[in-house]
């Protein structure tokens, strides 16, 4: 056994020795269901900063998003504002699930939402929504942790037999603790991500010979790339325009990256934090302190840097290290030639995980100075893709246990017979993931792609819950269906089921757009026809409450407007239709004389709109209190929250 695998074999069996540890722990704190599913509201302040954090930011950040900044550079590089954007829908509606959750008893989204609506189809709606998300993203996360330690073990570990073996492990500690067990191993998994992508970020950045060398062959590229924008500009540092009246596909012109197919991806990726499972994180905490540092230092700013900076150097630097053969050939004195060992001689996008391979090849690029660093990057990778698919595993667990066993077959089911079934919901949905990413990994990236995409569709019910008590039952629940539906026909699983009149992604929007566009229509539409007086009392005793509680003060009120232009302003020319201006505003992108901080205009405008978007989130989560702590203190209706006799009725 070489060195490289001795280190790894060390780091791995620490890691699963500190989840197995939080298993236990978990496993023996947790008396009651709320201990087991949302850990007794009670997760201290840093645990819920880390561990959201982590949930967050996926190992698509650590495995994927390098690998398409390489293959579709810096008008990809867009994505990076995930960073801003996953949490703002944090910002918007986690402070009042959690006073809802506080006052109101709820341990799942399904009671809220049931509750407040008085209907069980939205509660039927949202374990559809959980699930599909669930499945499918933790299949690809599960499937993808098999694949980079097939490449690192040198083949000597298979794809599918690395999966089992390395998910077995999550299922252990999920299943044994619960919420709180997740919460404290992504405290450790989240520092492994961030410092893992800075470490791999130093590395790349290292073998190119430095910033001004990485920006120098960024020049070369673009001038070399032979794939351009509609204005001649390479499709690595421009974006293709505003929009194009076509599918995403081949017919996109100069890459699918357009201004509305950045702001609708962004809308997908937004998803994730009004996603089923992120309102049992709400509910999860003791108050709203953890809210704003996670959404603003953590994220925004923390994850914000880190992507636009270190996950830039390990996407663009792998064209100047011998991954790009016709880049090296035409440009030799440009590329340091340190990848090819691993490549056996081939191009990266023809090596069987295409842009998948990179990140893997760069941490082995360590393996024969630094062998234990190779291994250290690689328990920072398996932590990556194993945070966000803990968290999934276990909120869906108790969904299912909690909106289906308990609301529909056991109303009086005891503590310990929910604990029992969210661990056999656990099972369930491992197994499930595990068996389509085994079977059928194609069919896995078309189900992957709904995910988010189908969580951002609970957009207008948070809406309606948190702020608007106008939109109906109806409008919701139809609204809902509607949009799950546009989802799927706008995706490319919607081509396989035989819709294939417009293709993916038309108009290059993503499926999140047009689904969020039939959703909020439908709910606006059939709310305003469907109103009753009933109804509308019953769900001002949520509002009522939350107005008396989470109100900004008078003297706040006139800063409502300025709010409101900060981040619209923030979007359109951030990450929407306005960001085309970033593609010259700072240097003509065939020039690099004209670069006016010596980078692409592109990167210049990314990082510029990083901080404003920083700015925003401190503006909107501390100065608007919109993720700060009430004044006034938030009294629950009984004193056993998810007891046995469920939520309190209203």
């Amino acid at each position: 056994m070489d060195a490289k695998m001795v280190w790894l074999s060390v780091f791995v069996l620490l890691y699963w020795a500190y989840c197995i540890f939080w298993g236990i722990k978990g496993a023996m704190s947790a008396k009651t269901a709320s201990d087991y599913f949302i850990a007794g509201r009670r997760l201290s302040l840093w645990v819920f900063v880390l561990a959201a954090t982590a949930t967050s930011f996926s190992g698509w950040t650590f495995m994927g998003h390098p690998g398409l900044l390489y293959r579709d550079g810096f008008q990809y590089a867009y994505a990076s504002f995930y960073a801003i954007t996953i949490p703002f829908t944090g910002v918007m509606f986690l402070k009042r699930q959690w006073m809802l959750g506080k006052r109101f008893g709820f341990v799942t989204p399904g009671e809220m939402m049931s509750h407040y609506l008085k209907s069980d189809v939205i509660r039927l709606l949202i374990i559809v929504v959980a699930l599909c998300f669930s499945v499918p993203y933790l299949g690809l996360q599960l499937r993808a942790s098999g694949f980079l330690f097939n490449v690192l073990t040198d083949g000597l570990l298979g794809v599918d037999v690395g999966m089992w073996l390395l998910s077995a492990i999550v299922f252990i500690y999920v299943a044994s603790g619960g919420l709180r067990a997740v919460a404290y191993v992504d405290t450790v998994q989240c520092v492994l991500l961030a410092g893992g992508i800075v470490a791999i970020g130093l590395i790349a950045i290292t073998y190119v010979g430095g910033f001004e060398q990485l920006n120098q062959g960024i020049a070369a590229l673009a001038e070399f790339d032979q794939k351009r924008t509609p204005d001649g500009y390479s499709h690595y540092i421009a974006i293709p325009g505003v929009i194009q009246f076509v599918s995403s596909g081949p017919t996109a012109v100069g890459g699918a990256w357009t201004g509305m197919m950045i702001l609708t991806y962004m809308f997908a990726l937004m998803g994730i934090h009004s996603a089923p499972a992120f309102t049992m994180w709400a509910f999860s905490n003791t108050d709203p302190r953890p809210f704003a540092p996670q959404q603003v230092w953590a994220s925004s700013f923390g994850i914000g840097i880190i992507l636009f900076l270190f996950t830039a150097f390990q996407g663009l630097g792998g064209h100047f290290l011998g991954a790009d053969l016709a880049f090296m050939e035409a440009h030799p004195e440009l590329v340091n030639d340190v990848m090819q060992a691993g490549l056996g001689g081939k191009d990266l996008m023809e090596s069987a995980g295409k842009q998948g391979m990179l990140v893997p090849q760069l941490i082995n690029l360590m393996a024969d100075t630094a062998p234990w660093l190779v291994g250290l990057l690689s328990v920072c990778a398996l932590a990556a893709m194993q945070s966000t698919g803990a968290a999934y595993m276990s909120t869906a667990g108790g969904m299912l246990t909690r909106d289906l066993l308990k609301h529909f077959l056991m109303p009086q089911a005891s503590h310990a017979q929910q604990k029992f079934f969210g661990r056999l919901g656990v099972l369930i949905i491992v197994l499930a993931a595990l068996v389509v990413a085994t079977t059928s990994s194609d069919a896995l990236v078309l189900l992957g792609g709904l995910a988010v995409a189908f969580g951002f569709q609970m957009w207008p019910s948070l809406m309606g819950v948190c702020y608007f008590p106008w939109f109906t039952r109806a409008g919701i629940n139809l609204g809902l269906t509607a949009g799950i539906i546009a989802v799927i026909c706008t995706e490319t699983i919607g081509q396989s089921l035989g819709i294939t009149a417009w293709g993916r992604w038309p108009w290059t929007m993503h499926s999140a757009g047009w689904g969020i566009f039939f959703n909020l229509g439908i709910c606006v539409l059939v709310s305003a026809m469907t109103q009753n007086q009933a109804d509308m009392e019953h769900k001002m005793k949520f509002h009522n409450f939350l107005r008396e509680h989470a109100s900004l003060p008078d003297s706040k009120k006139g800063l409502v407007p300025v709010a409101w232009i900060i981040t619209l302003l923030w979007f359109f020319f951030g990450i929407g239709p306005g960001a085309v201006i970033g593609n010259t505003i700072f240097g003509d992108p065939n020039d690099y004389a004209t670069w006016t901080f010596g980078m692409p205009s592109i990167w210049a405008w990314q990082l510029l709109f990083w901080a404003l978007g920083v700015f925003m989130m401190w503006f909107l989560a501390y100065k608007m209190e919109m993720s700060t702590v009430p004044e006034k203190e938030v009294q629950s209706l009984y004193e056993d929250i998810g007891d046995e006799h469920g939520v309190t009725e209203l």
